[in-house]
């Protein structure tokens, strides 16, 4: 969600080019995708299961390695140098399907235990900032329990802070809402869409269509590794230009 406000807006902070990855199988899980984002966008990836998102997430911050193609993240290209996957992994947040606070700490704990805030340099520095991490999930009155206290989706908007006390200039969201139930899903949207509005750059694999149609500004339709359609939002929801994107739209309306 790029507001009139947003600083460069028109500069891209993302470059990926020809990416290929191929698993064991052998699975094409990436074939000759290539994408860009803007500084402040709202990336919403979309697609059937198995088409490759979630490894494209993976790949943009060096989770998993391309076979082949170039990944540069603000101006850092992703390569084998291992001070410049260091440097990506600081600039970019991530948020897993799979919720994952650390069990055995209090929620402020977890946010502290994050590499920024462990290198704080004092402990005031480190609970201020875990403070107005939380505040701004909206979970300020949470910091003395422990995630089995909470609910699901509280404990999603707490692997959210933790990804936001890297002070990432871009987040990532795989599929953060698909392991909640129904009534808990709409708190961690109303934070990722509070996010976007705060000029955050965001690449979001979703099936959230309401979502995607509200937030985002523009929309990549992957399946089978490869880049089916991209357009603007609107472009993309009301006028889609390929046929099994409509197909695809169709059957999730």
């Amino acid at each position: 969600m790029t507001t009139a406000d947003s600083p460069d807006r028109d500069e891209t902070i993302i470059v990926a080019e020809h990416l290929c990855r191929t698993f064991p199988g052998p699975v094409v899980a990436l074939d000759d995708l290539s994408v860009r984002v803007r500084r402040g966008e709202v990336l919403v990836v979309i697609g059937p299961s198995g088409s490759g998102k979630s490894t494209f997430l993976r790949c943009l911050n060096g989770l998993e390695q391309i076979d082949s193609g170039t990944i540069v993240i603000d101006g850092i290209p992703l390569d084998a140098s291992e001070a410049n996957r260091l440097a990506i992994r600081r600039e970019v947040g991530m948020v897993f399907q799979s919720i994952n606070p650390e069990p055995h700490r209090a929620v402020r704990d977890n946010i502290n235990q994050t590499p920024r805030l462990a290198r704080a340099r004092n402990r005031n520095e480190a609970a201020r900032a875990s403070r107005d991490l939380l505040a701004r999930v909206d979970l300020a009155d949470k910091a003395d329990s422990y995630p089995a206290q909470l609910s699901g989706g509280q404990q999603q908007r707490v692997s959210i802070a933790r990804a936001l006390a890297l002070h990432p200039k871009v987040m990532l969201f795989d599929e953060a809402t698909s392991a909640l139930d129904p009534e808990m899903i709409g708190e961690v949207l109303d934070v990722m869409r509070a996010l976007a509005e705060g000029g955050m750059t965001m690449v979001v694999v979703t099936h959230e269509m309401g979502f995607a149609r509200e937030v985002s500004d523009r929309v990549v339709f992957m399946e089978a590794g490869r880049l089916v359609e991209e357009a603007a939002t609107e472009d993309f929801f009301l006028r889609p230009a390929q046929e099994r994107t409509r197909e695809f739209l169709r059957q999730i309306r």
